[in-house]
């Protein structure tokens, strides 16, 4: 994925932002779907993947003790 390798270079605040972000696009196509509209019915399977993958590289930076407070 062309992403992976942006989002390794992020820092941990950064990914924390963007997976926020995508959550709340993902809600809204998720609004669409319920309502009838959704031009792209695939584009939630594949939003939801990024996050699923945010979430991965936000906890391995955890781990690493980059996201500590």
């Amino acid at each position: 994925m062309k992403n992976k390798s942006k989002y390794r270079e992020m820092s941990y605040k950064e990914l924390v932002s963007k997976r926020n972000d995508l959550k709340q696009k993902y809600m809204d196509l998720r609004f669409q779907a319920v309502v009838g509209h959704l031009d792209n019915p695939l584009e939630k399977r594949s939003m939801r993947r990024e996050i699923a993958m945010l979430n991965t590289f936000i906890r391995q930076k955890e781990l690493v003790g980059e996201g500590a407070n």
